[in-house]
């Protein structure tokens, strides 16, 4: 699922759609607890090394990083009493290369800002927390979009390729 890039004055609508020939996907429900976040956090890290893109390196470390902190906003402000959230990574060759992370949850009335809204007079997180900033400045694009035919949302985040990651088909 991938949201087309809207002007920033254009948000009355936003659409998750997916045009990419996915070969490599990962997808996983994760119960909505710290321990959840972490093994997602871990899992991700696992999936890229498979996939060519090694432990250590920038690409990996910079995935890996906005992978945990969308789990943990997704434990931390869209937790529902039984229900999990559920993740998925993404790396396309066609028809263009993309690495893209999304993770949903069960709350829908929680909603992150805007990307490009985050900061400025009277927009400091209320809750201290400064995940979504860090998404917002490793990330090339990132938003939300509500699920469709399921509560909830969606939180994702992509990148243009990686120019020194190297993934095996």
């Amino acid at each position: 699922m991938t949201s087309d890039n809207l002007s920033p004055t254009d948000t009355t609508q936003l659409r998750c759609v997916s045009p990419y020939l996915d070969r490599r996907v990962f997808t996983l429900r994760f119960t909505s607890t710290a321990r959840g976040a972490r093994l997602a956090r871990r899992l991700v890290a696992v999936r890229l090394d498979e996939w060519g893109v090694p432990y250590g390196s920038a690409a990996h470390e910079t995935v890996v990083l906005v992978a945990a902190e969308l789990a943990t906003n997704a434990v931390r402000h869209g937790h529902v009493p039984g229900r999990d959230f559920r993740l998925l990574l993404r790396v396309t060759d066609a028809p263009r290369r993309l690495t893209r992370i999304e993770v949903s949850d069960s709350r829908a009335e929680r909603v992150p800002p805007r990307p490009g809204r985050l900061t400025g007079p009277g927009r400091e997180p209320a809750d201290g927390g400064r995940g979504l900033l860090l998404v917002e400045s490793l990330a090339d694009r990132w938003g939300w979009c509500p699920r469709p035919g399921a509560p909830g949302k969606t939180v994702w985040a992509e990148w243009d390729p990686f120019p020194n990651a190297e993934f095996a088909p």
